[in-house]
């Protein structure tokens, strides 16, 4: 196994520890701005004679930040910062008991240009200032950028998820009274995408308290890049709780693999779907994109939801933070903050203090228990899909 394949995911999926302002700015690397805008194309797909060009290049190394980051974009609707009440978004109880019955629902026009517009900016300062955290996952190539845990460090998916309809949509959707952001991922671009999968990298929850979600930012492509689900998959009874990958020719799949749902999904646009739907994602056979795929995506919980301690589990990966919460205690904490029916302002307080973030102690302790042989074995899943990029060429 390549190293750069392991930190992806020791690192994208942890998202690291959070330095200070003060501690930042003495360890922050003097950062060059990335030369690719996020809405310019280096260059169009290839004609005869040509070569394809990426549309974002890798950073440099010197071009990484530590710490908190705040793109100042100007929030939609007039909205005051931390003062507003999130906005809503009415959905039909059809769509409801889609997502119960199929898996996944596919809500269209969620958010509309204006927000699209600020998701937009806020990737475009993440892309040209990149944060440490999303070193390894890009230096991986399996995505061009692909950061978890972004709203630590970037105040302004912070403030998309304080005072957008995002939290109200999920709330509907789960049919709870409240929405927690457990763990989420801004992801550009997925190379050549990722095989049949389920979702273990959840944060500290169990399948029934979260359910994931997709945002995208841009219209997929004509031949690749749509998600495509398994209907109703999440009803399987023989995919393991520890696996990623996924034979869907196993036995016990039959009545799945063979109704396949697919998405084109249109900027503003939200996927939902339950953590053990099967799934996948196709990128170019050639992995270079020569157009923008943004999608901040991730899992929330449910009202209710308990902490659960996965440590001995891949599931760790998704919740390395020093917050001290206990197995089994209610999942309160400003390390999975609320955001409906609104959010708490001390919540805030402390992820713009710094106080919520990653801590090397608790990486390293928490990674540790995964090198035990029956960890590892479970864990191993993982790596398969990893492996399978490169296989799919």
């Amino acid at each position: 196994m390549k190293i750069a394949t392991f930190l992806f995911v020791a690192v994208t999926s942890v998202n690291g520890f959070m330095v200070r302002d003060g501690a930042a700015k003495s360890m922050a690397l003097k950062v060059t701005k990335a030369a690719t805008d996020i809405d310019e194309v280096i260059a169009p797909p290839s004609v005869a004679g040509s070569q394809k060009e990426k549309i974002l290049k890798e950073p440099n190394l010197w071009e990484y930040n530590f710490g908190l980051q705040d793109p100042r974009v100007k929030l939609p609707h007039g909205i005051i910062k931390d003062v507003s009440l999130p906005e809503k978004f009415e959905i039909s109880e059809a769509q409801i008991r889609t997502l119960e019955e199929d898996g996944v629902v596919h809500i269209k026009g969620v958010f509309d240009e204006e927000w699209v517009d600020y998701l937009r900016q806020a990737t475009k300062h993440q892309v040209d200032e990149p944060h440490f955290w999303a070193f390894a996952g890009t230096a991986s190539k399996l995505y061009d950028y692909i950061q978890r845990n972004v709203w630590q460090t970037n105040s302004a998916f912070a403030r998309f998820y304080y005072h957008s309809a995002m939290g109200h949509v999920l709330a509907q959707c789960g049919r709870t009274d409240e929405i927690r952001v457990s763990t989420d991922l801004l992801m550009v671009n997925p190379n050549k995408g990722f095989k049949w999968h389920q979702d273990n990298q959840n944060g500290p929850i169990t399948w029934e308290e979260g359910l994931r979600f997709w945002i995208t930012m841009d219209e997929t492509p004509k031949d690749y890049g749509a998600p495509v689900y398994l209907k109703a998959s999440h009803k399987n009874k023989v995919v393991d709780e520890q696996a990623v990958f996924v034979d869907i020719e196993r036995e016990g799949l039959e009545e799945y693999k063979n109704e396949k749902l697919e998405f084109r999904t249109m900027p503003g646009d939200m996927l939902i779907w339950h953590p053990r739907t099967v799934h996948k994602v196709d990128g170019p056979s050639d992995g270079i994109w020569t157009s923008y795929r943004r999608v901040l995506g991730g899992t929330v919980a449910k009202g209710g939801a308990k902490y659960h301690d996965k440590r001995g589990s891949g599931g760790v990966l998704s919740d390395l933070g020093r917050h001290g919460m206990q197995d089994k205690e209610p999942l309160k904490s400003s390390f999975f903050p609320i955001v409906y029916p609104r959010f708490e302002r001390e919540e805030a307080k402390d992820r713009d203090a710094g106080v919520v973030g990653r801590n090397p102690v608790d990486i390293i302790t928490k990674i540790g228990g995964l090198a035990t042989k029956a960890s590892g074995e479970r864990f191993s899943s993982f790596f398969q899909v990893l492996g399978s990029q490169s296989k799919s060429s």
